[in-house]
């Protein structure tokens, strides 16, 4: 992207049927990431993130827990949801309810927009419908159960709970009438959909024939009442997936739509279909923009099992953080799974990774470096005198990073972004290792050649800094200020990140202060899982 574009990505919006599990705090990250990423790099930035609130499934779980669904809504956000941002450090730029008025009064705009162009009709449907979901399925979306309480029933490939049979009368919205231009979007804009595995799987879905979505219910009341017929409420999806418009002033603030959308959608990819399929048919009739991109991340995984609540295989972020600290979760999440695949979550793994690559990797070379300029040069940062080809060599490091770094964060390849940054790590380190300052520092013919040395290590930390800070934003605020950077080039995330590769930023004779250990180490970790 052009410095300056607009960058506007959303999160999807999530149940409050329960609290959340590191499977969202996943997503939220991933999209706090690359927001934080583009807001360096001087784009328009705007992340939007939020819960959705209607729906049976709420209904049912507010019931049981002899409560109303508005307030069980307001209890779990105020409660877990808006909690969890701070858990995790995101830096969202809005968070949007549906049971806000701004969503509810938009969707009723949305959807009579399309009631009076012709593309929602009255019918009756018959079909399985899984609660879980929210959403009515063919046969070829579930099975039938060979053990347990529902054995011979059957249940939700994905929840693995019997669906119930339901038939009324609903509204219908023809989207049927979309599957070529749908077709053509994908094919025209071979990015719409990423990655490729999620790609080929929505092709394939829309080409074995796409029928008409029922939008409506009447068989309960907890939802957007439909414009023309107060007996209905608006499907769930229907609605939710409408937040992305609402947010940013659909039908209420066209200066700000026009500047924000069209968004990127970062979601799971079970719920992928939703958002490749009837969001860009519901934008296609109503005549605005289809999203930039819809990107389907993996799973985590949990003993080879998608993280669920249900199965008590849900890990609460604080379980993690707690004894790791934000920006270990943070890192881990990104650099340990490829983005775009399904992740295996172990506690043994985070342990190891923490101390190799953070501990001892990134959180040793910040000490070591910021201890020798205070020992040798009083706490301020030398000049360098001529460069070796082992300088220049660290040199080009830093600046072959920043640019792969960004080209990765362009196709949203968050760990192969974080694999390059990590090569001036490792570069570093074994640079630090062959050049001996402390060797140097014992001979005064060798001072010049040793503030060389050390302000190539300190640059290359300003670098390290700047391009890490929307990962680990606390510990690359701590790594900025002990270098004095602060004070010489101001605050961090005002840092160009497609400039960090520039060399010669920090002022020689910018004064360091002393840095606690930035991952300091842990002895128990891992905690029994709730």
């Amino acid at each position: 992207m052009a410095a300056g574009d607009s960058f506007y990505i959303a999160t999807p919006i999530f149940y409050v049927n329960d609290v959340p599990h590191i499977g969202h705090a996943y997503t939220e990250v991933a999209a706090d990431v690359l927001a934080r990423w583009h807001r360096q790099s001087g784009d328009d930035t705007w992340l939007l993130t939020g819960t959705d609130e209607h729906g049976q499934k709420i209904l049912r779980t507010a019931v049981a827990n002899d409560t109303t669904p508005q307030e069980w809504a307001d209890k779990l956000v105020n409660e877990s949801w808006l909690p969890l941002l701070e858990t995790i450090n995101i830096a969202n730029d809005d968070f949007i309810r549906t049971t806000d008025e701004r969503h509810e009064s938009a969707v009723r705009i949305f959807l009579q927009k399309l009631y009076d162009d012709g593309f929602i009709y009255s019918g009756e449907y018959e079909g399985y419908y899984c609660v879980g979901c929210e959403e009515y399925k063919q046969l070829d979306d579930l099975m039938e159960s060979a053990v347990g309480d529902y054995a011979g029933q059957l249940v939700c490939k994905i929840h693995t709970r019997p669906v119930e049979v339901l038939k009324e009368k609903n509204y219908f919205f023809r989207m049927s009438d979309f599957q070529q231009r749908l077709l053509d979007l994908y094919e025209s804009q071979r990015d719409f959909i990423q990655p490729d595995s999620v790609r080929n799987e929505i092709i394939q879905f829309v080409k074995s024939g796409l029928q008409d979505l029922s939008i409506s219910r009447s068989s309960f009341d907890w939802g957007i009442k439909v414009p023309w017929d107060d007996d209905h409420v608006v499907y769930v999806w229907f609605e939710a997936l409408l937040n992305y418009i609402t947010a940013i002033g659909y039908g209420t603030d066209d200066e700000n739509f026009a500047r924000r959308w069209p968004a990127n959608q970062l979601v799971g990819k079970d719920i992928a279909r939703f958002h490749a399929v009837i969001w860009p048919a519901m934008l296609m009739a109503a005549n605005l923009d289809v999203p930039r991109r819809v990107f389907g991340h993996g799973w985590l995984l949990v003993g080879g099992e998608k993280m669920s609540k249900s199965k008590l295989t849900g890990i609460a972020p604080s379980q993690i953080t707690d004894t790791f600290g934000v920006d270990a979760f943070r890192y881990y999440f990104l650099s340990a799974i490829n983005f775009g695949q399904d992740g295996s979550f172990s506690w043994e793994d985070l342990a190891a990774r923490y101390q190799s690559e953070l501990a001892n990797g990134f959180g040793n070379l910040a000490s070591r470096v910021i201890a020798m300029v205070n020992r040798y040069f009083d706490g301020a940062v030398p000049s360098p005198a001529s460069y070796t080809e082992a300088d220049l060599a660290i040199r080009d490091v830093v600046l072959a990073a920043t640019r792969n770094a960004d080209a990765a964060m362009e196709r949203f390849a968050i760990h192969e972004a974080i694999a390059s940054i990590w090569t001036i790590v490792d570069e570093l380190n074994g640079y630090i290792t062959i050049q001996e300052p402390w060797a140097l520092s014992k001979d005064a013919a060798q001072r010049e050649r040793l503030g060389t040395v050390l302000y190539t290590a300190a640059e290359g930390l300003r670098a390290l800094a700047v391009l890490l800070s929307p990962f680990i934003p606390e510990s690359t605020e701590k790594l900025w200020g002990a270098l004095g950077a602060t004070e010489a080039l101001g605050a961090l995330v005002n840092q160009s990140i497609p400039e960090a590769g520039n060399w010669g930023q920090l002022p020689p004779a910018s004064r360091v202060s002393t840095i606690d250990a930035l991952f300091p180490r842990i002895e128990s970790p891992e905690p029994s899982i709730a």
